[in-house]
């Protein structure tokens, strides 16, 4: 080594060679990612003064000076019905006792992640994990593994959690943060019979009407309120104490201001003996009949979509108006009442989405104005995501035809780049997950797998396993009702990666085996022979998953054959590097070698910086393992090299293990010890859970 310069973690590394010689220069290697030191509040400013609910709040203030030790986090369950303010209270309380939490406030809804029903847990925690700061490729994949990834965190943390519409224990307890110094929030419409941790409850009703009154007024800064005080007490006794009511009644008083509140109410009460309406109803309906005709219209029709924000583009595509127009309805509908402006976007209260359906059912009995609407949506939403995923991800392997544009919604989006075009999928990802379902159950079944393509390249980056696995199974049917032989084939190979990756081996090789066997009938067209490789290949990369990796060889090689007669010099590249990644699991080290050799010079050919670096660093690994350790060592640092320029933590980490062991096979405890080192405290910066050292 004494003719070599050896790297000392004093710089990043960098490699030249020269006579045969290979010098790492340095530049700082502790400048990898600085620790984000800003606390998270997930809390939406407060747009009122809050009423009353003093002996709640002073519950909750008991329940924390007298939490013991070692009981576990402090669980709050505020319960009571649609519309009572569970939620506000638990923003408020939240707000109040931040000082007391000094790491921080999360928030949690557990209906943006709720899919017929059901919460996709591990989109929750992630969700939370988020929060903490923890990047997407740091966060565990399987469910159980981001909640131990969650304990881990908030093991010696002093958080508040606010946990927003649970239906069930066993949604809360994957949630709760693992130190006893926290606490949990949790707002649900009844008791939690099967929450297994000791919880506080806190049962809401509605509003006395003094407390009722006192709301009112700070919504309202009105002399009638004042100067009519049996008209105020029938509107406060028509909204039944539900703070929601009453947060439309304000907006709809302040409407009308030159309306006499008698007449208002008055007018309420007709409704009310005419219809037989409840009085909450009877302000909504109100406050709706008082919107201008495309606003009422947008209102009827925004429970359409298929996510809990609402943005501007869906909404003039639900019009078919320019974005523009659709903002300043949205701004109508809020003023009315009708609409909560967020942190995200534009939100609908599920109480008032139950009104506006069943206005739309009213005003559309035939259910035209829907289905047009929700046409236009889902094509909408298809082109959109086509053009995004184009963006993102190049020219790819996709089968459905490419939507144009059409004459019923707004107008196309323009992608300035793959970053921007990926932001726009996990924007609209429940949308799109969702769209994917309704297009099934309208009978528009090539839209349905049309719009798993696109939510493949965003799975790859941003896994949502329990959402893409609906929509995948979904368009699994789709594609079967269609009988289009290349969608039937792709959309089996896409559903069962999110399937192994779930550990549901069993129904991934299922659909993995129809796959393969179904694409023995695909043409010779270069696509489908490309079709019949890929399906290959996945079934390879299950086998190997599952340990079978004389099947895993089998897989590829054939695969890689059918690349190399098409002339797909990519695919080539891709299995050629696959097939060397087993060879090495096998103890095949000097066949390893062989073929990731021209893995390596295939990428750098074809001028593929990742590819480069991943195959280099595999290649690195096998070098290591027939002792030619000096090149291992200079393919290992020109890994970490690209990993760095690209930013990618997670890559940057394995090199660092990887020239661990090097450092270790060469005699050189010391340096081994400060690359481990340096690989922990990137990993602890990004909040991943420790990684196992590289062998």
């Amino acid at each position: 080594m004494a003719d070599e310069t050896r790297n000392h973690l004093d710089g990043r590394a960098h490699v030249v060679v020269q006579s045969g010689r290979i010098e790492q220069l340095h530049q700082h290697i502790g400048g990898g990612p600085e620790a984000d030191t800003a606390v998270p509040f997930q809390l939406p400013p407060a747009r009122h003064r809050f009423a009353n609910r003093v002996a709640e709040q002073e519950r909750i203030r008991r329940a924390v000076e007298d939490h013991a030790p070692q009981a576990g986090p402090l669980v709050a369950l505020l319960t009571g019905i649609g519309g009572v303010g569970k939620t506000a209270l638990g923003f408020h309380v939240a707000r109040h006792l931040a000082g007391r939490y000094p790491d921080g406030v999360l928030h949690v809804d557990l209906d943006d992640h709720r899919r017929e029903g059901t919460v996709e847990l591990a989109e929750a925690v992630g969700e939370m994990l988020a929060g903490l700061r923890v990047e997407k490729e740091w966060r565990e994949r399987s469910f159980a593994a981001r909640v131990k990834q969650l304990w881990t965190l908030t093991r010696d943390k002093q958080l508040v959690v606010v946990i927003d519409n649970a239906r069930f224990g066993s949604e809360v307890a994957p949630l709760l943060p693992a130190s006893d110094r926290s606490l949990a929030l949790v707002t649900s419409q009844g008791t939690l019979y099967d929450l297994d941790v000791a919880a506080v409850e806190v049962p809401l009703g509605p509003l006395p009407a003094p407390d009722a009154v006192e709301l009112l007024r700070h919504l309202v800064d009105d002399p009638r309120l004042a100067a009519e005080p049996e008209a105020l007490a029938d509107l406060v006794e028509g909204c039944a104490g539900l703070p929601a009511a009453l947060l439309v009644a304000g907006h709809w008083v302040r409407k009308y201001r030159r309306r006499p509140l008698s007449r208002l109410v008055g007018e309420l009460t007709a409704e009310l003996r005419e219809k037989g309406l409840p009085m909450v109803e009877a302000v909504w309906d109100a406050a709706y009949e008082g919107l201008d005709g495309e606003a009422a219209r947008l209102y009827r029709l925004l429970p359409l979509l298929p996510a809990p924000v609402i943005g501007e583009e869906p909404a003039a595509t639900l019009l078919g108006c320019g974005y523009d127009e659709a903002a300043d309805l949205l701004e109508e509908l809020q003023r009315a009442g009708l609409l909560d402006e967020g942190v995200d976007g534009w939100r609908m209260h599920d109480l008032l989405r139950g009104h506006a359906e069943r206005r739309l059912r009213q005003a559309d009995p035939a259910g035209a104005e829907r289905d047009q609407a929700l046409a236009a949506l889902i094509r909408w939403y298809r082109r959109q995501a086509a053009r995004a995923d184009r963006t993102a991800a190049g020219s790819r392997m996709t089968f459905a035809p490419q939507p144009g544009p059409t004459e019923d919604g707004a107008g196309d989006l323009l992608f300035e780049d793959k970053a921007h075009a990926l932001r726009w999928l996990e924007r609209h990802r429940a949308a799109l997950s969702g769209c994917v379902r309704l297009a099934f159950d309208a009978g528009r079944y090539e839209d349905a797998w049309g719009l798993c393509e696109p939510l493949w390249t965003h799975y790859l980056d941003h896994p949502h396993p329990g959402e893409v696995l609906a929509a995948f199974r979904t368009g699994v049917e789709a594609a079967d009702r269609t009988e289009f032989l290349p969608a039937m084939v792709r959309m089996r190979c896409q559903l069962a990666r999110p399937l192994w990756e779930a550990g549901r081996h069993e129904e991934a090789a299922r659909q993995l085996g129809q796959a393969v066997h179904a694409a023995q009938a695909l043409g010779t067209s270069f696509e489908e022979a490309r079709l019949r490789a890929s399906a290959l290949e996945f079934q390879g990369l299950l086998k190997a998953e599952t340990g079978d990796l004389t099947g895993a060889v089998a897989d590829f090689t054939a695969s890689r054959e059918i690349h190399a007669r098409i002339g797909n010099a990519y695919g080539v590249l891709l299995l050629t590097h696959q097939e060397g990644k087993v060879a090495l699991r096998r103890g095949e080290s000097q066949e390893a070698v062989g073929l990731l050799e021209r893995a390596h010079a295939a990428a750098v050919e074809q001028g593929r910086e990742r590819m480069a670096a991943r195959t280099g660093f595999e290649l690195g690994r096998a070098l290591r393992a027939v002792g030619r350790l000096q090149e291992a060592d200079a393919l290992v640092v020109a890994a970490l090299e690209s990993a760095r320029r690209r930013g990618s933590a997670t890559e940057e980490v394995r090199a660092l293990g990887e020239l661990a062991e090097l450092a270790e096979a060469l005699g050189e405890a010391g340096r081994a010890e400060e690359y481990r080192a340096e690989a922990g405290r990137i990993v602890a910066l990004q909040g991943g859970l420790p990684a196992p050292h590289t062998s």
